[in-house]
């Protein structure tokens, strides 16, 4: 409401700016004129005359010559403001009328100073040149069975596109599979059931490679796509890491006997990491949080050069779901680094832990009227430094939009991101008191900091361009993919354009419609100065004549 209240005041005070300078240069000869003749020292009924007989002496010329200037000045400030616009992002007419009016009228610009005070020391370290639409395995990805198909059994939608089960695929085929798999019967048929796109035939591939064999990828298939309970998920995940254990203990021994031996100790410490992890996530899912993060500490200790699976994200949720704030803020100080690649998640929950300090007390008004104070701008940077990098998320944590399941690969930075992490986080931000009331009274300043054009940025590396394709693909269809909020015109620019517009229509029908377009003029200014006539009548009528002519010749 105060972001949505200031915004309408600028463009109020910036209106009546404009508003003024424009009706100043039209009329302007027409009031000298009015001056001139109310100060000579007639009766009024000769005043009103001889302005009557003006306007009857006025020719089509005048009019054309009239609306034609109009038309010109409003073009040049069009012009001028769009130039304005394209090279500094704002509207020179609004820059001014906020930097000189605003201070006049009693208001206060917090955002100056938010700006004045934010770091750019993550600017030029996080200009690397990244891969704009490189897309990511969801950490927080849900289950096949137990949930994605449980979800199309009750609505009769399809939780999840081709391209994202098929990147999933791809996935399984790279983590699971390794090149001596054809010297092992079960691997052999679990390499070729990952290529298979029929779920049954999947499902039929690792019922057999398990009559031949306990083979720990094939319980991981039956586990993600079989089970339709997460419990039976977790009991299929026990017996996958009692094999996949042994595979791996057995392939670490002989890791250094050749290439051969380190591709399969390589796929054996994939699929023992994975299993740990869907373990990990079955207690978490069943309510045993504190299990689950025992459980993912153990994993990140055990295998610490595996940042790529993201498993701190995992225990960034579960540690938010049992409030252990100091330990979230311990794990927030290790991977939200500078060096390390930044995600929705870290990002957020960074502002939620400052936004935690001051949210429960904060209020608008009071902020409005006494500044921010030190922990408040820290809360307010913190969230624009979120929004910033991804500005999806506001409208799920908001509930502004609706939210659907998150698909299992994520863009970062896009649509597909935000479902993932608000899907899971918004319960920890509906917890904290006053969080998303903070969240919903500055998320939007963002936009006015981000410089513009948006191939620039400001803490981060400029916002890909490229993210509203891929999340098409990644999200199902019946879901409004969100596009990146971009700047909108100024409403001078639009004022303008159409006062132009008008303007210039107007000059085109006095020039074709001269005799026409003149009757229309004098009606319209007889209109005008129909309710002055009727005063002056009035008044004329009250006071007596003598008096009324010495007023006139004062």
């Amino acid at each position: 409401m105060a972001e949505a209240a200031t915004g309408f005041l600028e463009q109020l005070k910036s209106c009546i700016v404009w508003s003024w300078t424009y009706l100043w240069t039209v009329w302007f000869f027409i009031v000298l004129f009015l001056v001139y003749i109310l100060r000579v020292p007639l009766k009024i009924n000769d005043n009103l005359s001889t302005v009557s007989m003006f306007l009857n002496t006025l020719t089509p010329k005048f009019y054309v010559a009239l609306t034609g200037t109009s038309s010109l000045i409003s073009g040049l400030i069009l012009i001028f403001e769009w130039w304005y616009f394209r090279k500094y992002g704002t509207s020179f007419i609004e820059q001014v009328s906020v930097s000189h009016l605003r201070p006049l009228l009693g208001g206060v610009d917090n955002n100056s100073s938010n700006n004045s005070n934010s770091s750019n020391g993550d600017s030029d370290s996080n200009r690397q040149s990244v891969s704009e639409c490189k897309v990511w395995r969801n950490p927080l990805n849900l289950f096949r069975g137990a949930e994605y198909n449980r979800y199309t059994w009750v609505t009769g939608r399809e939780p999840l596109t081709y391209y994202d089960m098929n990147l999933s695929a791809q996935d399984h085929q790279t983590f699971f599979t390794c090149d001596s798999d054809h010297l092992r019967p079960a691997d052999a048929i679990m390499q070729k059931a990952w290529r298979e796109r029929n779920p049954q035939a999947r499902i039929s591939a690792a019922h057999e490679a398990l009559e031949i064999n306990e083979c720990a990828t094939a319980y991981i298939l039956l586990a993600e796509e079989e089970a339709t309970t997460i419990a039976e998920a977790e009991k299929l995940f026990k017996q996958a890491l009692k094999a996949g254990d042994g595979c791996y203990r057995r392939s670490q021994q002989l890791q250094h006997h050749g290439s051969q031996y380190e591709a399969q100790h390589r796929r054996d410490t994939n699929v023992l990491v994975y299993i740990k992890r869907r373990l990990a996530m079955c207690a978490r899912r069943l309510g045993r949080t504190r299990e689950a993060v025992k459980m993912m500490r153990d994993l990140m200790k055990e295998f610490p050069l595996l940042s790529m699976f993201n498993i701190h994200e995992n225990l960034l949720e579960a540690l938010l779901e049992l409030q252990a704030y100091a330990d979230v803020q311990a794990v927030l100080a290790k991977y939200d680094d500078i060096s390390l690649p930044k995600s929705a998640t870290i990002c957020y929950t960074a502002a939620l832990l400052k936004a935690r300090a001051v949210s429960d007390k904060f209020s608008p008004e009071a902020a409005s009227r006494r500044g921010l104070s030190t922990a408040e701008m820290n809360a307010v940077e913190a969230i624009h430094r979120a929004v910033e990098f991804n500005p999806h998320v506001p409208k799920y944590l908001l509930e502004m939009k609706s939210l659907i399941l998150p698909p299992e690969h994520i863009l970062k930075r896009g649509d597909s991101e935000a479902i993932a992490y608000a899907f899971f986080h918004l319960a920890h931000w509906k917890r904290v008191e006053g969080a998303l009331n903070l969240l919903h009274c500055t998320w939007e300043g963002t936009f006015r900091m981000i410089p513009y054009p948006l191939e620039k940025g400001h803490l981060f590396y400029p916002y890909p361009i490229c993210t509203e394709t891929a999340d098409r693909e990644l999200l199902p269809s019946f879901h409004e993919v969100s596009v990146y909020p971009k700047k909108e015109l100024p409403f001078f620019i639009l004022f303008t354009a159409g006062l132009c517009s008008f303007t210039a229509m107007l000059a085109l029908l006095t020039h074709q419609f001269p005799e026409l377009m003149g009757v229309f003029a004098k009606a319209f200014l007889s209109t005008l100065f129909a309710p002055l006539n009727f005063v002056m009548e009035k008044v004329e009528s009250i006071l007596p004549s003598s008096l009324w002519h010495q007023l006139t010749r004062i």
